[in-house]
C-alpha cells in the first residue's frame, strides 16, 4: 500500500475518536433534557468516555502486539458499532453512560493501534513530521464534529448523533477491511505488560509526556464539556456553538502547520513545546477575563493553536526508548494519559469554570517544560 493512501486511512482512524467526542458535545444539552439531568451530570458523559477509553487503549495495545494490528482494529470498530446500537435502545441515563463506556472502549482502537502502525513505519524526525501532517488534518475534526453534531441534534436530537457515529464506524470498518495492512514485525517478541509498566512508571520522561498530553487535551476538551452550557447561558444556539468549532479548527490547524514548518527548518521539537505552553497560559488568562461574553471564543484560539503545536512533538518522541515493545508501551502510555484526562475532565465538569480550567492546564504544561534541574 502506498504511503499516501496509508496516511489517509491513518488520519481517518485517528480522527474517529475525536469525532466521537466532539459530535457528542452539542448533544449534551439535549441529553440533559431527554434524561432530566443537570449540566454537571450530562457533562460526565465525556469524562466517562475518557476513563473507559483509557482501559480500551491498554487492551487494544496489547492485542495489536499479540493478534496483529489489523485484527485488533477490526475487532475494536465492531465493538463500537455494537455499543452504538445499545445506546440507541437505552431508556435511562445510567444505561446511556454504560453504552458510552463500551463505545469508548472500542473507539480506543483508533488511537493506540493507528499510532502503533505509524511508529512501525516511521522513525525519528520522519515520525515527528508525520504526526505534524496528521495534526493538520486532525485540526478539522473538532470543526467537523461540532458542526455535524449540532446539525444532527437540531434535526434529530441526540439519537441523530448516535446514528451518525454508527454509520461512520461502519464506513471505517469496511475501509480497514479493504486497505489496512498488517505492519506488526514478523519476529516481534511479546513483551510483558507488568514488566513494561514497571519500566515506564520509573521513567521520568514518560511521566513528563503523560502530563503534557493530559494538560493540553484537558484544556481542549474543557471547551467541549463546558462550552455548550456557556453558549446556552449567553442565549446562543447549539448550531452557533457548532460554528465556533470552525474557528477553533483554524487555530489548531495553524498550530500544526506552524509546527511542521518549524520542524522543517530544523527547530528542535523540545523547544516548541514550552512556546505552546506559554500560549496556553495566555489564552487561559484571557478566557478568565472574557468568559461572561461570547468574546471568550477568541482567546480559545491561542489554546487550540498551542494544542496543535505541542501534541505532535510530545507523541512523536514519547516512546523512542520502547521500540522493541511498541504496542504494549503505547498501551501503558495511553492508559496513563487517558486516565489523567478522564480525572481532569471530571474535575472540570465539577468546577464548571472554563477560564480557570484552561489557565490551570496551561500552567501545569509550562511547569512540565521547565528542566528538572530547575524544578528540583
Amino acid at each position: 500500500m502506498k504511503v499516501k493512501n496509508g496516511l489517509a486511512l491513518a488520519v481517518a482512524l485517528l480522527m474517529f475518536p475525536q469525532l466521537a467526542q466532539t459530535l457528542y458535545s452539542p448533544a449534551l444539552a439535549d441529553i440533559g433534557q431527554a434524561f432530566a439531568v443537570g449540566p454537571e451530570r450530562a457533562g460526565q458523559t465525556l469524562s466517562v468516555y475518557f476513563l473507559a477509553f483509557a482501559f480500551g487503549v491498554v487492551v487494544w495495545g496489547l492485542l495489536c502486539d499479540r493478534w496483529g494490528r489489523r485484527p485488533a482494529m477490526l475487532a475494536g470498530l465492531s465493538l463500537y458499532m455494537a455499543a452504538s446500537v445499545l445506546a440507541l435502545s437505552v431508556v435511562t441515563f445510567n444505561g446511556l453512560l454504560i453504552a458510552q463506556a463500551i463505545a469508548a472502549f472500542g473507539a480506543a482502537v483508533g488511537s493506540v493501534v493507528t499510532q502503533t502502525v505509524l511508529r512501525d513505519r516511521f522513525h525519528g524526525a520522519e515520525l515527528a513530521g508525520v504526526f505534524s501532517v496528521v495534526g493538520i488534518a486532525l485540526a478539522a475534526s473538532p470543526a467537523l464534529g461540532l458542526f455535524s453534531g449540532a446539525t444532527l441534534v437540531q434535526q434529530f436530537g441526540y439519537r441523530g448523533v448516535l446514528v451518525g457515529l454508527l454509520v461512520l464506524a461502519l464506513v471505517l470498518w469496511c475501509w480497514c477491511l479493504w486497505r489496512l495492512p498488517e505492519t506488526r514485525p514478523a519476529f516481534l517478541p511479546i513483551a510483558s505488560l507488568c514488566e513494561t509498566l514497571g519500566l515506564m512508571l520509573r521513567d521520568a520522561g514518560i511521566w513528563r509526556s503523560v502530563g503534557l498530553v493530559a494538560a493540553f487535551n484537558i484544556a481542549l476538551f474543557s471547551y467541549y464539556s463546558i462550552g455548550p452550557f456557556l453558549f446556552d447561558k449567553l442565549g446562543l444556539s447549539a448550531l452557533e456553538f457548532g460554528y465556533s468549532g470552525v474557528l477553533l479548527a483554524l487555530g489548531s490547524g495553524l498550530g500544526a502547520l506552524l509546527n511542521k514548518v518549524l520542524l522543517k527548518r530544523e527547530v528542535r521539537s523540545e523547544h516548541l513545546v514550552p512556546v505552546a505552553a506559554g500560549m496556553a497560559v495566555l489564552g487561559g488568562l484571557l478566557v478568565v477575563m472574557l468568559q461572561e461574553s461570547w468574546l471568550f471564543v477568541w482567546p480559545m484560539l491561542l489554546v487550540v493553536l498551542a494544542f496543535g503545536m505541542a501534541i505532535p512533538n510530545v507523541l512523536g518522541s514519547a516512546l523512542t526508548a520502547y521500540r522493541d515493545r511498541l504496542g504494549t508501551a503505547a498501551a501503558v502510555f495511553g492508559l496513563l494519559y487517558y486516565l489523567a484526562i478522564g480525572v481532569g475532565l471530571s474535575l472540570v465538569g465539577w468546577a464548571q469554570s472554563l477560564g480557570w480550567s484552561l489557565l490551570t492546564c496551561g500552567l501545569a504544561a509550562l511547569w512540565l517544560t521547565v528542566p528538572r534541574s530547575l524544578r528540583s
